[in-house]
């Protein structure tokens, strides 16, 4: 029988990590909470779960207090989740019958869903290497937006972490980041590209822009972060009103890789606030003809892969004047999502211009 040590570092988590914990506790042998400075109830949480307690003095680096964490576990396996995961009793008993298996395996990779339409559905997800061999040694790298490096024999599972988010997004990253380049730090290409994205979340536009421009130029990144620069430096020209170049840098991801369902979306969603109907119509039918990646680990926008489209294809076409296939588009995104609120709006819209 394989065995798990769930590690985890926490802050001030009274809130949700009792949560977290329930979620899991019939699945791993032992629980590692390194705490970085909790006032509140978090630790006496994590006491009534018979959780082995660790303080850890916070320097602005997540690796170290993850790898400090990875340290102190004792079993075969480690497992890693944050106070806002949880495990659905489905995907519990997914992780109990892997347990149970014979795992010949250096990773396993768990989907890691961010977020949900009305109906439950994930809509954001990603995929993460989860589970991983204590014996392996893996680290983590990066004070910020932090990553487990793992080679070896990877396995894809069909579990999934459920992220559900109870805190509001704060500038925390982004000061930590900031700090740094104060301090002189020559910013490594993964985290010019993590700098970008925290500029861009507190719409600081124009620097994004030039960081993701920083990140694309080294060639030494990810494909699956070009891919992503691209799109979102994109949006921030988008947001600025620069549709010119707002388009420019989506047509740049097709250097990295063949067409991906969101950057179909994001194009046609450009020339559809163009009113280039057509243009737009064209991109969004390239995204209902692609067939999604298996095992992807870069962050995938379900909804572009299944509803999304149909849905802007009924704008597009009822623009056109062409009913028949608005309504018919009308019809595919609702089989996949009938309680969106646009496919409601759109629902409500054809039945009152019945002819």
């Amino acid at each position: 029988m394989n065995s798990i040590s769930l590690c985890m570092i926490v802050r001030n988590e009274e809130d949700s990590l009792g949560r977290c914990l329930a979620s899991v506790k019939e699945a791993v042998d032992e629980i590692v909470i390194v705490d970085t400075g909790s006032t509140d109830r978090t630790k006496e949480i994590a006491s009534s779960f018979g959780a082995v307690i660790y303080d850890f003095e916070w320097i602005d680096d997540f690796a170290a207090a993850r790898n400090y964490a990875f340290e102190q576990a004792t079993q075969t396996f480690i497992l890693w989740l944050d106070a806002d995961d949880v495990l659905e009793e489905a995907d519990l008993r997914r992780l109990l019958t892997l347990k149970s298996q014979k795992l010949p395996y250096d990773s396993i990779t768990m989907s890691y869903h961010l977020s949900f339409d009305s109906a439950g559905n994930p809509v954001y997800s990603l995929r993460r290497n989860r589970l991983v061999r204590r014996s392996a040694g893996f680290r983590w790298h990066g004070p910020v937006h932090e990553y487990l490096a793992v080679s070896g024999r990877i396995h894809h599972s069909d579990v999934a972490v459920t992220h559900r988010k109870e805190r509001q997004h704060t500038d925390r990253n982004l000061r930590i980041y900031l700090k740094r380049l104060e301090a002189g730090e020559t910013f490594t290409p993964r985290d010019q590209y993590y700098f970008a994205n925290e500029l861009r979340d507190h719409s600081r536009l124009e620097e994004a822009a030039s960081w993701y421009d920083k990140f694309l130029a080294s060639g030494r990144g990810w494909v699956e972060d070009e891919i992503g620069a691209c799109m979102k430096q994109a949006d921030c020209y988008g947001r600025l009103g620069q549709s010119d170049r707002q388009i420019a840098s989506l047509l740049r991801t097709l250097s990295y890789d063949i067409p991906r369902a969101e950057f179909c979306c994001q194009l046609g969603a450009a020339l559809l606030e163009q009113k280039r109907y057509q243009q737009a119509a064209y991109w969004f039918t390239q995204a209902t003809r692609l067939e999604k990646p298996v095992h992807l680990m870069s962050a995938t926008d379900n909804a572009a892969w299944t509803w999304l489209p149909h849905l802007q294809l009924t704008v597009c076409y009822d623009r056109m004047g062409d009913r028949a296939k608005a309504m018919e588009h009308h019809r595919k995104a609702r089989s996949y999502n009938p309680d969106h609120p646009s496919i409601v709006f759109n629902e409500q819209y054809f039945n009152r211009t019945k002819t």
